[in-house]
């Protein structure tokens, strides 16, 4: 495995500070439901990463297609925190969003 996929990995592990249960969960919510782009089968793009996600938090041998999708992940959460929006954050379309990608900002 190359240092580039090595760094991929652990950054993807520092983002991404849900669990797979606690993510399972989220995305079972209809909260998690409300936020993000649908694509054709009606489904968020990030709550179908979040199903993506489960999957790559289950297992340690990744396929490129699992590290292309980690390095999504990455610039999605760090793109969005950057936008933090003022005052209470617990129940804002902003925080579902980065939780349906498995960050969640209160963590």
């Amino acid at each position: 495995m190359s240092n580039d996929a090595k760094t991929v990995i652990a950054e993807f592990h520092k983002v991404v500070n849900m669990t797979p249960k606690e993510l399972d969960s989220w995305l079972d919510t209809d909260d998690s439901k409300t936020v993000g782009q649908k694509n054709e089968d009606d489904e968020s793009i990030g709550h179908k990463s979040g199903r993506y996600i489960i999957q790559l938090l289950q297992k340690d041998d990744y396929t490129e297609d699992d590290i292309s999708h980690m390095k999504k992940v990455i610039s999605y959460v760090h793109r969005h925190t950057a936008q933090q929006p003022s005052g209470d954050i617990e129940h804002t379309r902003w925080r579902y969003s980065l939780k349906n990608w498995g960050h969640d900002p209160l963590k």
